[in-house]
């Protein structure tokens, strides 16, 4: 995929939108629905036992007015916001203490409002609503008993500090869970953009590996061709013309070998057990005829079914080995040896070189050259293979690599490869 998909796809979710006015339970549809129904129902009430307890009489001429003034109002500000939502609370309220003095039975009304308080206000405005209705439905009961009942005050006060502070506590706890939510949202970005970014330098690393080992080895076969072919053309053209055929045919190998790169496609004729001995013989046949080298082949158990990303690896492994071989370890001979066991397969190279001490040599290794062990141990690890190196100054080198036979031609993709074929 793209880097832009990539940022796409990591973009993290967009944090919730604030309620309408700010209140610590502002945005809460549900309990917005339900204040509106608890306000009606209990002014509704509350009318009810007025005129149950005064009939017509007394002071219904203001109760049945204020209460119908209550409901409109209520009704016409609820979806106010900021400046205007804070009057209209005002108003509210006020409509209601006059009310609630008069008609006690209308201080049930408080807890809708305390709830529509925490949702309009700010949350220390908030209180101060709160100790105001408990203060008004405290003076309204005592009014109508006659007497100063400490329950009547106590009660309500307690039910509205512990209201209050619950719902205070709930909104911290739900304000730090957004700020953990962003934070892990920002930390799967930043893992996300990681593993991007390591994919890309895999799949950099792969691609050296194959055009070192595939083009690279080719192009080196094609100018060893060339150069013999130049040095003989006047004193022995027949052994000239031959080393140009084998150059072409080196040369259109090669070209084969760089298209698979690029299409990041296992060759299909090495998925058999066969294909690949035969592919491996080849391999050894063209060194030979290339570099002088002596190079007989062996073959250890049963030729059996591999994964084409395995057959590809075993083949370009021993390329390149056998590249070293001939570059650096000034050998008459190097032996290999194919293993098939049960479910795995192996590759043996033995040369009788100078040897080397491979202590000495770094998987970092830079540049151009030095990258034939890295690049092998590399592919071989990708693989879940492993590849050993024995060695020592004048004893020669073996090189030795083995993969797990059912190793599938297709693996996953990194995030290149994905990008390169979509």
């Amino acid at each position: 995929m793209t880097d832009t998909a990539a940022a796409t796809n990591a973009a993290p979710n967009p944090a919730p939108k604030p309620g309408p006015a700010g209140g610590i339970l502002a945005g809460q549809t549900l309990l917005d629905r339900w204040l509106h129904i608890s306000l009606v129902v209990l002014v509704v009430a509350s009318v009810a036992r007025y005129l149950q307890g005064h009939g017509l009489g007394d002071q219904a001429a203001v109760v049945l007015p204020g209460a119908a003034l209550l409901l409109v109002a209520y009704a016409a500000g609820r979806r106010l916001t900021g400046t205007a939502a804070i009057a209209w609370l005002v108003a509210v309220i006020t409509c209601w203490t006059v009310l609630a003095l008069i008609a006690p039975s209308f201080s049930w009304a408080a807890v809708p409002l305390v709830f529509v308080a925490l949702r309009v206000l700010p949350f220390r405005w908030a209180v101060a609503a709160t100790v105001f209705l408990v203060a008004v439905v405290a003076v309204a009961w005592s009014r109508m008993t006659g007497a100063a009942d400490p329950t009547v005050l106590l009660g309500p006060v307690c039910v509205a500090v512990l209201a209050v502070t619950a719902y205070r506590a709930l909104e911290r706890d739900a304000v730090t869970r957004r700020a953990l939510l962003a934070d892990l949202e920002a930390a799967q970005d930043e893992v996300a953009d990681a593993e991007r970014r390591a994919g890309v330098v895999a799949e950099r690393a792969r691609l050296s590996r194959e055009i070192h080992d595939s083009v690279a080895q080719g192009l080196t076969s094609i100018n060893l061709l060339l150069q013999a072919a130049d040095q003989e053309w006047e004193s022995r053209p027949a052994d000239a013309r031959g080393h140009v055929d084998q150059a072409a045919t080196m040369a259109r190998t090669s070209l084969d070998e760089a298209r698979r790169v690029v299409r990041d496609l296992a060759p299909t004729e090495l998925t058999g057990g066969s294909a690949l001995v035969t592919a491996v013989r080849q391999v050894a046949d063209d060194v030979a005829a290339t570099t002088g080298l002596t190079v007989p082949v062996h073959v250890h158990g049963d030729p059996h079914e591999v994964g084409g990303r395995v057959a590809t690896a075993v083949v370009r492994t021993l390329r390149g080995a056998l590249a070293n071989v001939a570059e650096h370890a000034d050998a008459a001979t190097a032996v290999v040896s194919l293993t098939f066991h049960e479910a795995a397969v192996a590759l043996d190279v033995r040369d009788d070189g100078a040897g080397f001490d491979p202590a000495a040599i770094s998987d970092d290794a830079d540049g151009l050259r030095g990258r034939g062990l890295a690049g092998m141990r590399a592919r071989a690890r990708l693989l879940g293979g492993d590849l050993a190196v024995e060695s020592a100054p004048g004893e020669g080198t073996v090189v030795a690599v083995s993969f797990e036979a059912a190793q599938q031609t297709t693996t996953q993709q990194t995030p290149l490869q994905g990008e390169r074929r979509g």
